[in-house]
């Protein structure tokens, strides 16, 4: 299929390009070593308008389609994926429930400031005991008066220590739990009671910041429910609605990183060429760009095909779990492969093969494990 893009958003894409190739780029490196973006970048992110990406052009934000969004994040990944998930959670799971389910008072009040990037915001569903398995969560809400008071720890929480506003997922009825029981809040940062732990020493995405979240008796007004009290119980469906779209986002990030690390592999087995490598020996390298690039060349059809439906209005639940699947397992291999390209030269820092390696692990854990995707496939299929 063809798939158009406006204008505007064919500039906005260009623009990121871009700001990757002359700012971002250059500094990856530095970012990885330092686990810290500059300052002087994250202006540049709120100028360029990428933490309003999805956001509607009413509240401030950029409002672009699902497809124009997915191929913003196909740019950004083509470099440290700090910098994607820096302005993530604010177009993605830490704003949607507001944008889905909102309030008109809450848009109105939280959407402006998180399309400016003024506000960052975060999404806190994990927990010590509930990771893929959401339905395991035990962070519980209790009315008192006009008051929720809030208890419970969650963890892996991203861009938890640079946050203002957290949509949280809590038990507000045992008994009923998924099935209406749980609930979404907006809790802002610095509430009675709330407390942002450390952040926590991880294996790879250098400069993007997971930390823990303790509610210890924290008391949220109980306008802070999302879309108000009739809202009441139906967290778990906001959530869900919210991942579904994160998982075309994780597809957006695999598809970005295979890209980077293919164009790396031409490059290498290039120079080798030059360098009078006889070509026999060259043929294994060879075969493995063209897996890489007929691997790359399925994840974007299906990747595209699935926003597009996206745009048309469409539930693309059951696509989204198999873009997820596919394409975060797909640059697993890639990046694999690029180490094999490479041989000893992947394995050194400057490579940037060494660093996509420990990177795009993750992916196949964010927005639900490729175990939970082929579960949500299988369930569609035998329910039709």
């Amino acid at each position: 299929m063809e798939y158009t893009l406006s204008e505007r958003e064919q500039n906005i894409r260009a623009r990121v390009r871009q700001f990757v190739e002359e700012d971002l780029n250059p500094i990856s490196l530095k970012v990885e070593e330092d686990d810290r973006i500059p300052d002087a970048i994250v202006e540049k992110m709120r100028k360029l308008g990428l933490f309003g990406l999805a956001i509607p052009e009413a509240y401030g934000g950029l409002s672009l389609s699902t497809l124009g969004e997915i191929l913003v994040y196909e740019e950004l990944t083509q470099t440290n994926a700090c910098f994607r998930s820096r302005i993530g959670t604010s177009n993605g799971i830490g704003s949607l429930g507001i944008l889905f389910d909102g309030t008109e008072e809450q848009k109105n009040k939280y959407l402006r400031r998180i399309a400016s990037g003024d506000w960052t915001t975060a999404f806190a569903l994990t927990e010590p005991d509930a990771g893929s398995d959401a339905a395991n969560i035990s962070t519980s809400a209790v009315l008192e008066g006009d008051f929720w008071v809030v208890n419970g720890t969650k963890q892996f929480i991203t861009n938890g220590d640079c946050a203002d506003l957290f949509t949280t997922i809590a038990v507000t009825d045992e008994k009923k739990r998924t099935r209406g029981g749980f609930t979404a809040f907006v809790i802002e940062k610095g509430s009675p009671g709330f407390i942002v732990g450390t952040a926590d020493r991880k294996m790879g995405i250098k400069g993007s910041r997971t930390t823990e979240l303790v509610f210890k008796d924290c008391r949220v007004p109980r306008e802070n429910v999302i879309g108000g009290m009739k809202m009441v119980g139906q967290g778990f469906k906001t959530a869900m609605r919210v991942l579904d779209k994160g998982r075309l986002t994780m597809g957006a990030c695999a598809l970005g990183a295979s890209q980077k690390l293919l164009d790396l592999c031409i490059q290498q087995v290039k120079r080798e060429m030059r360098s009078g490598k006889p070509k026999d020996l060259l043929q294994s390298k060879q075969f493995i760009l063209a897996d890489m690039a007929t691997e790359i060349f399925s994840a974007r059809q299906m990747l595209y095909h699935s926003a597009w439906l996206r745009d048309q209005g469409k539930n693309v639940a059951h696509e989204a779990a198999m873009v997820k699947v596919y394409c975060t397992e797909m640059v697993g291999r890639v990046a694999d492969r690029a180490m094999d390209v490479f041989e000893d030269g992947g394995y050194l820092k400057k490579s940037q093969v060494e660093m996509y390696l420990r990177d795009v692990r993750l992916y196949r854990i964010f927005e639900g494990t490729s175990e939970i995707q082929r579960l949500i496939i299988s369930r569609n299929l035998l329910n039709n």
